[in-house]
This record gives C-alpha cells, sequence and structure tokens, in this order.
C-alpha cells in the first residue's frame, strides 16, 4: 500500500511539474476591471507566472470547500457533542449506583426487615369464602 501511495504521488508531481513547465509565461492579475478602477481610483495588479494562478486557484477552491463542509458539518459535531456529555452524565450516575448497591443496602428490603412502615410484617389477606 506504502508503493502505491509513493506511485501516485510520484506521478502527481510530474504532472504538477509539467503543468509549471508548460505555462510559464508571466500573466497579469488586476483586482477590478479598468473601468471600475478608473471610478474607484484603485488599481491593483500583479504579475505572475500562469502555473502559479492555476495552483492558487486549485488551493483556494479546496479551502472554500473545507470551510464550507466544516460549516455543513456544524449541526452534526453539536449533537456528538451533546451526546458525549450525556454519556458522560449517565456513567456518573451509574458508578453512583453501583457504590449504593455495593454497600449492602437495599431500600425494599429495609423496609420489610424493619417490618415495613407500619412496623409489622404481617399481610392481611382478604378471607376466602366458598
Amino acid at each position: 500500500m506504502r508503493y502505491i501511495r509513493y506511485g501516485f504521488l510520484a506521478a502527481l508531481a510530474v504532472v504538477l511539474v509539467t503543468v509549471a513547465v508548460a505555462n510559464r509565461a508571466p500573466v497579469e492579475l488586476r483586482l477590478l476591471s479598468d473601468t471600475l478602477a478608473g471610478f474607484i481610483g484603485v488599481n491593483a495588479t500583479v504579475t505572475l507566472p500562469l502555473f502559479l494562478v492555476i495552483f492558487g486557484g486549485i488551493v483556494a477552491g479546496l479551502l472554500i470547500g473545507f470551510v464550507w463542509e466544516w460549516f455543513r458539518e456544524h449541526r452534526i459535531r453539536a449533537e456528538a457533542r451533546a451526546n458525549r456529555r450525556e454519556k458522560e452524565r449517565l456513567e456518573r450516575e451509574v458508578s453512583k449506583l453501583r457504590k449504593h448497591d455495593a454497600s449492602g443496602t437495599d431500600d425494599v428490603l429495609a423496609l420489610l426487615e424493619e417490618g415495613g412502615p407500619s412496623g409489622r410484617m404481617a399481610v392481611d389477606l382478604p378471607a376466602r369464602t366458598g
């Protein structure tokens, strides 16, 4: 698997170097059109090789996609966080109940051993007729 990955990266490097060598001509990038730049009074231009513009566009597209996906998954991350907090709360409750059970005191059995709330064990049953 490692060799496949290295092979893919080598092929990608060859393609990127080929594109860079084929597109070395300088191009001028402008922030605004000539009409709008004349109206505002700002004429920001930069001259770069074409391959940098191409690679910059790819990187910008990837970054925009990653940020978009991060915002889209916000609901899923919030739900997972809430589920994790609920799980931790329930685990604390279970451990507290286990400690209580380990002490050997059961409320129902304690009531029966004491003779119930009235202090007697006898249960009055209705008489059978017939």
